[in-house]
């Protein structure tokens, strides 16, 4: 037969027939596990709906701008979302940002001093309009699951503060339990920083989340440190309320991670990229600066190997390896160091923690090479130009050990070849390139 509940969800059920003086109808577990309604018991009505219901249940033709599950009440105002923005109106969903969040690894830890406790806060006295604010709150947060009953020892002052447009916004006094609190001294955001990144923005978004704390858990075993009271009762938080000390920070944990695929600033493929450009991973920096000096020719080879990954970064790379690279002339089956290999050594990793970062080539700005040569080696730097004042920036470093024929070069022919090597180095960048490289 067709059930309908309220205005909107109807759906055709099979019922058993019983005897039952007192009820008309009886909605079990199998009906409620299907549907996980939202239910006050306060005031005897569903709240909210699953998105099973959304779904299969509810007259979408209505249910898009308007829901509500009380005869009382059928009128509400519709919720108008443009037409953009219709594939992600979830986003907008209240119902989902009413429901209790699961845990995450970045759920809202209170750690405390030694001996220490949280201390009971006074009760404070409530108005008419206070007390049905107060009742209002406490049943939207018990029935989201956003709190529930608590026995705990702790007890912080339940009060309200009136906003500017004359809404009651709930308060809790938790100044007793942020000064027994172990601080996270995590960074928060500067202002000033924050705002320079918009220098070059010509269209903005400001996007406001709903109960912004709230969709994020206390650690489990912490709630109890969360405890309020009311002239209703006492409640411990499930979710992360305002007023903690850590709270901030926790919450901006929270947004890192989900913007992580948004960072402006990403570690791929052993690089550092960002929007200034490409750098060495500083964890394979300290790698290199802490290697201990080689014993063998396998130590030795496997260190070059690794500083080899990123000689684009460092100018005169094989020059400044050379004394290093020779050692191993001849597949020697023994190491035989030297001062030589000693200085080198020491110069490749200084030459680690002081490489630029490389900018991205960009196709449609002048590109510069500059080259030199030496009697062991030539090598060479990509430049490009930027900004109004041409100021040169680096792309990429070349380099490379001359031949024991090219050795024989004059000095007029050395400087050719290392200008005919970059060329070939980086022809893929200067022959699609918008401009003449110079």
């Amino acid at each position: 037969m067709q059930l309908q509940v309220g205005l909107f969800h109807q759906e055709t059920i099979t019922f058993y027939v019983i005897d039952s003086p007192r009820h008309e109808i009886i909605l079990g577990y199998p009906w409620l596990s299907v549907h996980d309604p939202v239910i006050s018991w306060h005031h005897g009505e569903i709240t909210h709906w699953s998105q099973f219901c959304f779904s299969y249940c509810l007259d979408n033709t209505i249910i898009k701008s308007c829901l509500t599950t009380s005869v009382e009440s059928p009128e509400c105002k519709p919720v108008t979302i443009p037409s953009c923005y219709q594939e992600l109106q979830e986003v907008f969903s209240k119902t989902k940002a009413t429901q209790l969040p699961p845990h995450r690894p970045w759920d809202c830890a209170i750690d405390l001093l030694p001996n220490a406790m949280p201390p009971r806060s006074k009760m404070y006295p409530f108005s008419r309009p206070e007390t049905q604010a107060m009742e209002d709150y406490i049943e939207e947060a018990l029935s989201s699951g956003f709190i529930h009953p608590s026995t705990s020892p702790a007890a912080a002052g339940f009060f309200f503060m009136e906003k500017k447009d004359g809404v009651l916004r709930p308060c809790i006094d938790y100044r007793g339990l942020n000064n027994v609190t172990v601080k996270f001294r995590y960074p928060l955001p500067l202002v000033p920083a924050a705002l320079e990144q918009l220098r070059e923005a010509k269209i903005y978004t400001k996007l406001d989340l709903r109960s912004a704390y709230n969709l994020i858990r206390i650690k489990e075993g912490d709630e109890w440190k969360t405890a309020l009271v009311t002239t209703r009762g006492h409640y411990e938080y499930r979710v992360m309320p305002y007023g903690l000390a850590n709270a901030p920070a926790v919450f901006v944990i929270h947004q890192r991670d989900l913007q992580r695929p948004l960072e402006q600033r990403t570690s791929f493929l052993g690089y550092n990229v960002s929007y200034q450009g490409v750098e060495m991973d500083n964890s394979k920096i300290t790698a290199v600066t802490e290697w201990p000096r080689p014993t063998t020719v396998k130590e030795l080879q496997r260190f070059l190997g690794f500083a080899n990954f990123y000689r684009r970064f460092i100018r005169n790379y094989s020059i400044t390896a050379a004394p290093l690279t020779s050692l191993l002339k001849g597949k020697p089956s023994r190491l035989k160091w030297t001062e030589n290999a000693t200085q080198a050594f020491t110069n490749l990793k200084n030459s680690f923690t002081t490489a630029p970062i490389l900018k991205h080539p960009d196709p449609n700005l002048p590109f510069v090479v500059e080259v030199d040569a030496s009697d062991s080696g030539i090598d060479a730097v990509l430049y490009q130009r930027h900004g109004q004042s041409g100021k040169l920036f680096p792309c990429a470093y070349f380099s490379r050990k001359l031949t024991d024929a090219e050795r024989n070069y004059d000095v007029g022919n050395k400087e050719p070849l290392a200008m005919k090597a970059s060329i070939e180095e980086w022809r893929n960048w200067l022959e699609g390139s918008t401009h003449p490289f110079q």
